[in-house]
């Protein structure tokens, strides 16, 4: 699948996604791996993903945040603007972020993307 595919249909998604990107780009060299529900980040040399971003519009009949963040971490992050963190196992957190403008993909969430970065 494209990226033009999956933001079909999605349009208002697309700048908060290429906003974030920009943001990734910062961190080194990233390969994107899209599917029906998620765009994967990885690193170029790795094979597990470090960050993810999917659409909740796409599956909550147009509710929801355009853009949703997810960042794994072997501990629960403090910061208050996460919109879930749910542990899939023990030792795993599962972060995910609700985007709703280019410009909370700030200085804060630059931090949370470089320290996923570093963990992959």
């Amino acid at each position: 699948m494209t990226l033009d595919e999956f933001f079909t249909g999605h349009e208002e998604s697309r700048p908060l996604f290429e906003a974030l990107r920009r943001a990734i780009d910062e961190l080194g060299p990233v390969e994107l791996s899209v599917t029906n529900s998620q765009i994967a980040f990885r690193q170029t040399a790795h094979r597990a993903a470090f960050a993810r971003v999917w659409l909740p519009r796409r599956y909550l009949q147009d509710r929801g945040a355009p853009l949703v963040l997810t960042l794994g971490f072997r501990q629960r992050d403090t910061s208050p603007r996460w919109k879930e963190i749910v542990e899939p196992q023990p030792g795993r957190f599962t972060h995910h972020l609700e985007l709703w403008s280019p410009a909370e993909i700030d200085d804060e969430v630059r931090v949370l993307l470089r320290a996923a970065w570093t963990a992959a």
